[in-house]
């Protein structure tokens, strides 16, 4: 395997869903803009979405990838065994968990949104929308399992496209949307649901080179299974703290008008580096690395470990930089058309500002949690995550009267440095990650680069302020431009100071 081309591979499909993404999010900010019915559909959908990403985003392989892998290497038939018993028992649980929301749903709604308790109309909407979203979460949950198996295989160009048939389905709902009026969010719900179908039917059709699978009802668990299932529940909220943390801004942000969409807005652009950064690698390099540990291959599990930090910097650092530097003209040029006026753009990119502080700890968060469950360890990643949840719930509420919604991702971005820097000394104090000699000198490069580029990148946003302002039609195509000529310079000063080699391309961990 290959850590660049794999990480290539996954987040090729993963920017084609982003972008994908994006057009929706565009779309919506169109039609709907920041009002009643965005926050109302942004309650339903941030439910499930959260969900897939907890499951999809690498968080269900960190309890099943150690765990499947080692009865791979047994063959076949164990395999599938021990897949088709984790399989019938999530089927079963997520079925009752979904059924059982569903009809305990407008109080479902008010521990995620009790901001909307005094509105009686928003309430209702928000109520029947998560409604039609929720069973979003079965599907793609079921959907995660196949992608797991898939990772485990070092496949990973399905499992990282399968997002995008949720996208294209809510794109078509949205271009046809002049015909639906204010039912428009109720159908953008209904298309939810059925993308996670699709994705999921989707994915079974390549899985099943892989697996067998052989449903049944009876509730059986081998001792392989119930560590499995041990581990699931710490593994998801270690490695899925970030949108953890996003979740409770959510429901804390439901408080004020808008702020629930403001964001959701700043989310969606730094969580397009993130799934590069952070969730591919730790996806990628879980399967190999719990084989390298499992056969006791230390240096490999060395190069590995490294490589994995190096790259995860190597494509952080400076997104971090450029979010900084251009949150307003971002957020103006992707955004600001239609309904999302002058003050929703101010405000979507100050959260945008501060979630970028952060955004190298989200990244190291998933790295390192994969340092852990590679060694088969859920409950350490689990006991700092649930630490750094409670600091960031403290944070949030104790100044939110008085800051307002940005507090929000000030207290997740001082929350996830707060994660990443106890996961480093766990993983130092129990002797499960060394730097290599060769890092150090990287790291000063890569830094060193990428000031630069935030240099140059601030250079070419003054260049073309005018283009850039608020009321210019095609500002978008000015953003890209400034993007493109930004990365291209960060790659050339990479290249001359050798921050990255091209033999890293053709080596094999």
């Amino acid at each position: 395997m290959n850590i660049v081309k794999s990480t290539g591979t996954f987040g090729f499909f993963t920017i084609i869903s982003r972008l994908l993404g994006y057009l929706r999010d565009i779309l919506i900010a169109i039609f709907l803009g920041t009002g009643m019915l965005a926050d109302a559909f942004f309650v339903a959908f941030r439910i499930p979405n959260t969900f897939r990403r907890l499951f999809a985003e690498g968080t269900f392989n960190a309890a099943f990838v150690p765990s499947y892998s080692s009865e791979v290497i047994k063959g076949k038939k164990k395999s599938n065994i021990f897949a088709n018993d984790v399989f019938n028992l999530l089927f079963l649980g997520l079925l009752f968990l979904t059924i059982v929301i569903e009809i305990f749903m407008p109080a479902f709604v008010s521990i995620i949104a009790p901001g909307f308790i005094g509105d009686i109309e928003k309430m209702e909407l928000a109520t029947n929308l998560t409604r039609i979203t929720f069973p979003f979460l079965f599907f793609i949950c079921l959907a995660s399992f196949f992608s797991a198996i898939l990772n485990s295989h070092n496949k990973f160009a399905a499992a990282a496209a399968a997002p995008i048939i949720l996208n294209i389905i809510l794109i078509l709902v949205l271009i046809f949307s002049k015909s639906l009026g204010d039912q428009l969010v109720y159908y953008l719900s209904y298309g939810v649901s059925l993308a996670g179908f699709f994705q999921l039917i989707f994915l079974y059709k390549y899985v099943s080179k892989y697996y067998s699978l052989k449903f049944s009802l009876k509730l059986k668990a081998s001792d392989k299974v119930k560590f499995f299932f041990k581990k699931l529940l710490p593994g998801i909220f270690s490695s899925g703290v970030t949108q953890i943390n996003i979740l409770i801004g959510t429901i804390i942000a439901s408080f004020q008008a808008s702020a629930v969409s403001y964001l959701y807005y700043a989310d969606r652009i730094y969580q397009i580096n993130l799934a590069i950064a952070g969730i591919a690698i730790g996806v990628v390099i879980l399967p190999q690395l719990s084989k390298h540990i499992q056969s006791s291959k230390k240096d490999k599990i060395l190069l590995i470990q490294n490589k994995a930090l190096e790259l995860s910097l190597f494509l952080s650092l400076p997104a971090t930089i450029a979010l900084i530097i251009g949150s307003e003209q971002i957020i103006s040029a992707l955004f600001g058309y239609g309904s999302f006026n002058e003050n929703s753009v101010n405000n979507s990119s100050l959260a945008l500002y501060y979630f970028a502080l952060g955004l190298p700890a989200f990244a190291l968060i998933k790295v390192f949690s994969s340092f852990f469950f590679a060694n088969n360890d859920t409950k350490t990643p689990f006991y700092i995550s649930l630490i750094s949840v409670v600091l960031n719930i403290f944070i949030s509420i104790y100044y939110f009267s008085e800051v307002g919604f940005i507090i929000i991702p000030i207290a997740t971005s001082i929350s996830s440095w707060f994660n990443s820097m106890l996961l480093f000394i766990f993983l130092k104090k129990q002797k499960l990650f060394y730097f290599n000699q060769i890092f150090f000198i990287k790291f000063i490069k890569i830094v060193f680069a990428s000031i630069l580029m935030g240099i140059f990148f601030n250079f070419l946003l003054n260049f073309f302020q005018n283009e850039l302002a608020f009321n210019q039609s095609i500002k978008s195509l000015y953003l890209v431009l400034s993007t493109i000529l930004g990365l291209l310079f960060y790659l050339i000063v990479c290249y001359f100071i050798k921050a990255f080699q091209m033999n890293d391309i053709k080596l094999r961990y």
